[in-house]
């Protein structure tokens, strides 16, 4: 069972009496991909994006099983009106229900809310849920604000109640310590260490421990800022008994490793001595599959490194299929 938890889907068109603010899908003269027009960006968007059966062909030619759908980042769009926003997600989601009801053993979708907006966002999780979707997809930062601060406590304290997984996607922000060309690289990066940090040094972590929440390409530089978070909180090296002599901040709480083992990352990075690293750090019941397809090619065939890393069967097993479930709270089939 290869199950892929990082791809995306956007929706075929929108309604004609959207408001101005929504997106555009163009169709192209003799081609079955649609152009994406939102604000600044433009963007050719495969027919494998909304079509179905084009999905589940694609999944067929790489040997994947199952894709979790999530909406394309660029459709998190936290500067909108809050109800605009609501209007966007909504559309959104009910074109996720309808794409993965085609399909239900092949295609699981999350949804998107308008998390500029918390008390709207956790209104509408009840929604998303009803609708059968397996949870939401949010962006690393809303609007600039860490997903972190305590005025978003009360959304993922909602989802954690319903049982909806949470995916969290890094979206790079503007920075004048970088130049543009490494939005897509380092930034994202940067993003998603700082996106799971937060929910650790926040305490959002803490106080919602039934929180499913999973980050993108492994949250970034995360993982290894965790060996010095730990030191700091309890003054040991390689995971030794805590020292409090040595540590520099204690804390009576759970460890920042303890936190970030409850988390789930996706294992999109690029390398099989980072995967052996998060592997060896955070445990393989942690790790899932992903590709960011259909905005970035997949391995070919699917998780190549991960199957050509003679992990332990059970390991290989988990971080391919049963994570992914675990993560969305459903029991694998069959």
């Amino acid at each position: 069972m290869l199950v892929d938890a990082h791809a995306h889907l956007l929706p075929h068109d929108y309604p004609a009496d959207a408001p101005e603010c929504f997106p555009r899908m163009e169709p192209i003269d003799g081609d079955t991909a649609r152009t994406l027009l939102f604000g600044a960006l433009k963007f050719r968007a495969r027919d494998v994006f909304f079509d179905a059966e084009r999905r589940v062909e694609a999944q067929d030619a790489s040997g994947v099983d199952v894709e979790v759908l999530s909406p394309m980042p660029p459709l998190l769009r936290y500067d909108l009106p809050p109800a605009d926003g609501l209007s966007l997600a909504r559309h959104v989601n009910e074109f996720a229900a309808s794409l993965c009801r085609t399909h239900p053993q092949r295609l699981l979708g999350l949804g998107m809310v308008p998390l500029q907006d918390p008390e709207s966002a956790a209104a509408e999780l009840t929604a998303i849920r009803d609708q059968g979707l397996r949870g939401v997809e949010i962006a690393s930062n809303i609007a600039g604000e860490s997903i972190g601060d305590e005025r978003f406590l009360p959304f993922f304290a909602e989802a954690a109640r319903l049982g909806l997984a949470v995916f969290v996607h890094a979206m790079p922000t503007a920075t004048d310590r970088l130049p543009p060309a490494a939005m897509g690289t380092y930034v994202v990066g940067l993003e998603g260490a700082l996106a799971a940090s937060s929910m650790v040094v926040g305490g959002t972590a803490a106080q919602c421990p039934d929180l499913r929440i999973a980050f993108s390409h492994a949250a970034g530089g995360y993982p290894l800022m965790l060996p010095r978070a730990q030191y700091f909180w309890g003054g040991s090296w390689n995971e030794e008994p805590v020292d409090l002599d040595r540590a520099v901040a204690p804390d009576d709480g759970p460890s920042p490793l303890e936190q970030a083992r409850r988390f789930y990352y996706d294992s999109l990075v690029f390398d099989h001595r980072a995967i052996r690293y998060l592997v060896d750090l955070l445990g393989a019941d942690r790790l899932l599959v992903g590709s960011d397809f259909p905005a970035m090619p997949r391995e070919d065939p699917a998780a190549r490194t991960l199957r050509a890393m003679n992990l332990p069967p059970d390991a290989l097993r988990r971080i391919t299929g049963e994570n992914a479930f675990a993560w969305l709270g459903i029991d694998p089939p069959g």
